[in-house]
C-alpha cells in the first residue's frame, strides 16, 4: 500500500509538472490568485499575531488548506477547500494559559462555472467542525453558513482583484459552548509585474456579531510581495505580507505577519 501511495504521489507530481511547463510564471501567479481556479493546490499559510491577550503575547496559526477541484460536467466545477488550523496560543489571561494543538476545521465547497469570462464567481456552503484538541482552541458547536467569491481576472490585465466572504452560525446544542455568528470578508488585489513577481494585499476582516458592539470588528490594512518559483518542475507560490489592525477588540492583536507557501498542481 505504501508503494502504491508513493506511485500515486509521483504520478500527481509528474502530471502537474507537465501542465506547469505549458504555463508562464505570470500565468501561474494569476492561477494561484484565483480562489476557485481549476487547480489542485496545497497552501501552507502561517499567521503570526503580535501583542494578543492581557500579557501581549504572540499567537501563531498555521492553516493547511488543500484545494481539490472536481469537474461536475462541461459547465460546472466544484471547488473543495479544507482549512485545518494548527494553533499556538500564549497565556491570554490569568485564567487562560498557553496551549497548542488543532483548532476547528472548516470545509468550503464552491460551485463555479467551468468556462468563466473575465468575471469569475463561486458560491456554496461552509461547515465548521468542532475538531479542537483543547478547550480554548475552538467551540464544541457545529457551524454552518454560506460562502462566496467574486473576482476579475483577464489574460491581458496585470490586475487580479475580488473578494471572498462567508458567515458561520453555530447550530450545535452543547450547553458548555456559547453560540456564535462569525463573519469574514477577504478583499484581495494583486498586481503582476511579470516573471512571477507580484504585489498583494489580502486583509482578512472578521466580525463577531454576538460580541458587544465595540468588540466585534477586526479590520487590518497592509500587503506585501509574492513570487512564483519552481522546485524542480513543481511550481510554488510564495508570499510574505504584513497587516496592522486599525480596528480590533480589546486584547486583540495589533500586528500580523503572514507567510505562505503554496504547492501547485495545474490540471
Amino acid at each position: 500500500m505504501r508503494r502504491l501511495g508513493n506511485l500515486a504521489l509521483t504520478a500527481l507530481l509528474l502530471a502537474g509538472s507537465v501542465r506547469a511547463e505549458e504555463l508562464s510564471k505570470t500565468e501561474l501567479a494569476k492561477l494561484a490568485q484565483n480562489p476557485v481556479a481549476n487547480l489542485i493546490s496545497v497552501p501552507f499559510q502561517n499567521n503570526t499575531n503580535f501583542n494578543i491577550g492581557q500579557y501581549r503575547g504572540v499567537q501563531d496559526i498555521l492553516n493547511i488548506q488543500p484545494v481539490i477541484p472536481v469537474n461536475l460536467n462541461e459547465q460546472w466545477n466544484l471547488i473543495n477547500r479544507t482549512i485545518m488550523p494548527l494553533v499556538f496560543n500564549p497565556s491570554l489571561s490569568p485564567a487562560i494559559g498557553g496551549v497548542g494543538g488543532l483548532g476547528d476545521v472548516q470545509y468550503e465547497a464552491f460551485l463555479s462555472p467551468a468556462k468563466p469570462g473575465k468575471w469569475i464567481w463561486g458560491l456554496g456552503p461552509i461547515v465548521q467542525l468542532p475538531t479542537h484538541t483543547a478547550r480554548t482552541l475552538g467551540n464544541d458547536n457545529l457551524g454552518l453558513g454560506p460562502t462566496a467569491v467574486l473576482l476579475h481576472l483577464a489574460h491581458d490585465d496585470p490586475w487580479v482583484f475580488g473578494a471572498l466572504l462567508n458567515n458561520v452560525w453555530s447550530v450545535g446544542t452543547s450547553p458548555m459552548a456559547p453560540a456564535y455568528s462569525n463573519g469574514l470578508l477577504e478583499p484581495f488585489v494583486n498586481y503582476n509585474f511579470g516573471d512571477g513577481y507580484y504585489l498583494v494585499s489580502a486583509p482578512i476582516i472578521t466580525m463577531n456579531w454576538l460580541a458587544p458592539p465595540h468588540q466585534q470588528l477586526t479590520l487590518p490594512l497592509g500587503g506585501g510581495i509574492g513570487k512564483i518559483f519552481h522546485l524542480g518542475k513543481l511550481p510554488i507560490n510564495a508570499q510574505l505580507t504584513a497587516y496592522y489592525n486599525v480596528v480590533r477588540p480589546d486584547f486583540g492583536p495589533d500586528w500580523q505577519l503572514r507567510a505562505q507557501i503554496q504547492f501547485m498542481f495545474p490540471k
